[in-house]
């Protein structure tokens, strides 16, 4: 039964836009972690795909910075929007499916679970993903109040078709939604009736269509980013099957706390006895986690891999059928949510976990701004006395997208990748294409004993090398990471013959 409330509808949406407030404040006043600092290069590089992901997370962030300048608030600006847009489909979702009250628990869920309360402050692509997977979930349920083959239905595939194509355009593990919906409709008979309607192929094609630029993209970069993902989630890893699965399944504890996915586990399963549309919603949850089961088995799995399963299952969750006992564990289960939610937003300002810094997530976005200014003490003395240009440059992504961040002026910078993965930095020019003979580099690597193998390959290559100074990345005087900058004066014109790398 569908319960009427507009006092709980309007206290549902408070609770929303609230909650994106602050995660909003906190986004602004926390420093970028280096995965957002590298999207952020991407946004000063539009383009309509990227080598690790969609391009919607840098046309945001592009967004952003256009309004708030180059601060973590406008990195952030839109990711946390999107965000909030999440939270509002997913109480208009659970209006739909159960009523105002279960839209209510719907968004304190939401606003408190910490994959969405603490995940929604980044700039990362589950941000437009949470959105858009949130919006393509209303308009499927929005089709089952409609008869099949009739205008309305119609209408709804439609919305769900653009929904779902910006899904793929935020990550392409939204892939996985439509099968998801697929499998759902063939394993029962009354939903696979809609399968004899034209909406689930005119959705199909019109999510293809939003996704077409992506898809070209892919074909003039060689599939590269495509072929990335694929191994990324499916290529073999060496290490225990039973670890990594032990490992995952404690990554969406935490993220869910252990109440709320037990809950979520109950209700999805009883929702496959349950007329549509939530017998439908069950299916794809389970699919759609039963994929990221399935990596596990091959390779490590981040926690935040399967956060479009999420949102079927608060839907479930809020929709099922109240007793005295579930209401007990739902209040827990909210309870606990908060109280984790809590503990992370003051660790964010301030280091209250035991947790060593090497270990703490938080942590990982600590000392940036540290490492900028000592590569600023040596590159902006050189620039005006310089009959040759100096460039800035690292091994890495994340240092050399940290560097672009945080220096002044935020100038080009450069990913070697002689022994890292290859990543985005590989489709730019490189410091051999910008560079021209006599130029120096500034080089920020890992602290090692001797020469790091990349300065090692590079000495060859450059009249003179000398050892700067060490850059220590610590949270509270606990050291995340050693980080030393060297300098090379006088390129050759020539480069290293092959990468170092010990592995694609």
């Amino acid at each position: 039964m569908v319960d009427s409330s507009p006092l709980a509808w309007r206290f549902a949406l408070a609770v929303t836009l609230v909650a994106g407030i602050v995660r909003l404040a906190i986004g602004g006043l926390t420093p970028l972690y280096p995965d957002e600092t590298y999207y952020w290069e991407w946004s000063r590089h539009l383009a309509a795909g990227y080598f690790d992901h969609p391009p919607l997370i840098a046309w945001l962030i592009r967004a952003g910075t256009l309004l708030a300048g180059d601060t973590p608030l406008g990195v952030r600006l839109f990711p946390v929007a999107a965000g909030i847009l999440a939270g509002l489909w997913i109480c208009a979702g659970a209006r739909r499916l159960a009523g105002d009250r279960a839209a209510l628990v719907a968004a304190i869920v939401f606003a408190l679970m910490p994959l969405s309360a603490a995940g929604l402050i980044l700039a990362t692509p589950d941000a437009p993903l949470f959105a858009a997977v949130s919006a393509t979930m209303y308009a499927v349920l929005r089709v089952y109040e409609h008869a099949p083959r009739s205008t309305g239905s119609l209408r709804w595939w439609s919305v769900a078709g653009v929904a779902l194509g910006a899904a793929m355009c935020s990550k392409y593990t939204a892939v996985l939604l439509p099968l998801g919906i697929l499998v759902a409709m063939l394993a029962r008979r009354k939903l696979r009736e809609r399968l004899a309607e034209p909406g689930p192929y005119v959705a199909t094609a019109i999510a293809l269509l939003v996704f077409s630029p992506v898809i070209l993209w892919n074909a003039r970069h060689g599939w590269v980013s495509f072929a990335f993902q694929l191994q990324h989630g499916l290529g073999s890893a060496p290490g225990s099957v039973l670890t990594r699965e032990l490992d995952f399944l404690r990554g969406q504890l935490g993220l869910v706390t252990p109440i709320l996915f037990g809950l979520m586990v109950v209700a999805i399963v009883r929702a496959f006895s349950s007329p549509p549309p939530s017998s439908l919603l069950a299916p794809i949850a389970v699919a759609l986690f039963a994929f990221f089961l399935y990596s596990a088995t091959r390779r490590r799995v981040e926690a935040n891999w399967p956060a479009l399963a999420y949102v079927p299952a608060i839907l479930l969750l809020v929709a099922h059928a109240r007793t005295q006992a579930w209401e007990r564990w739902l209040r827990a289960g909210v309870l606990l949510a908060g109280v984790l939610t809590l503990v992370i937003y003051v660790d964010s300002f301030t280091s209250i976990l035991p947790i060593p810094a090497r270990r703490d997530p938080v942590a990982r976005s600590a000392g940036w701004d540290d490492l900028g200014r000592a590569v600023n003490r040596i590159h902006e003395p050189r620039l005006p006395i310089s009959s040759y240009r100096t460039h800035v440059g690292a091994d890495r992504y994340q240092e050399a997208s940290a560097l672009a961040f945080h220096l002044p002026n935020h100038p080009e910078t450069f990913a070697l990748n002689l022994t890292s993965r290859a990543n985005q930095y590989d489709l730019w020019p490189s410091f051999a294409e910008r560079a021209q003979p006599r130029d120096a580099l500034i080089l920020v690597v890992d602290d090692v004993v001797g020469a790091h193998p990349t300065v090692a390959a590079l000495a060859p290559h450059f009249r003179s090398v000398s050892r700067g100074e060490q850059v220590v990345l610590a949270r509270n005087g606990d050291v995340v990471k050693q980080l030393r900058i060297w300098q090379l004066d006088g390129w050759l014109g020539t480069w290293p013959p092959r990468s170092l790398r010990s592995s694609p």
